[in-house]
């Protein structure tokens, strides 16, 4: 069997649909460079029809390492990206785009408040990166082994 997404075998350790309630505002997902190295980022993730769904962007370099071997690693964390558990295996899936708008709800209303000291923030770090732009928004489903 070929997973559709990736393009390779399915590994035969792939998770189910079933995921476990993850608690806090923040998510450590670790992803893995070539050489097997982890690169862990904070992330705001929501949990959805038994579902950890996080939005980011297409060109990040997490998406980019997640593309090539879904394989990552999460954990509750601070928004320093300090781990406040265990870090567990997982597997990560590109989600079709038609799930962005459902999942910018989701994130709206969870982190209201946040959004409202972040929002600004970024507009002001987009102004000053003018050469960096954002990318396209992927949505990432997170599930646990």
């Amino acid at each position: 069997m070929r997973d559709t997404v990736h393009n390779r075998p399915t590994p035969q350790g792939r998770p189910g649909t079933a995921t476990p309630a993850c608690s806090g505002k923040y998510l450590s997902l670790t992803s893995f460079r070539r050489d097997g190295t982890g690169v862990a980022t904070p992330v705001w993730f929501v949990e959805a029809d038994g579902r950890l769904l996080v939005k980011t962007d297409a060109g990040s370099y997490k998406v980019r390492r997640i593309r090539r071997h879904p394989r990552v690693t999460i954990a509750p964390c601070t928004a320093t990206g300090r781990l406040r558990g265990t870090p567990v295996p997982a597997w990560a899936e590109l989600l079709p785009d038609a799930e962005i708008r459902r999942v910018d709800q989701l994130i709206a209303r969870k982190y209201r408040v946040d959004l409202l000291v972040i929002k600004p923030i970024r507009s002001l770090q987009a102004a000053l990166h003018r050469r960096r732009r954002r990318g396209t928004p992927v949505v990432l489903e997170i599930a646990p082994f």
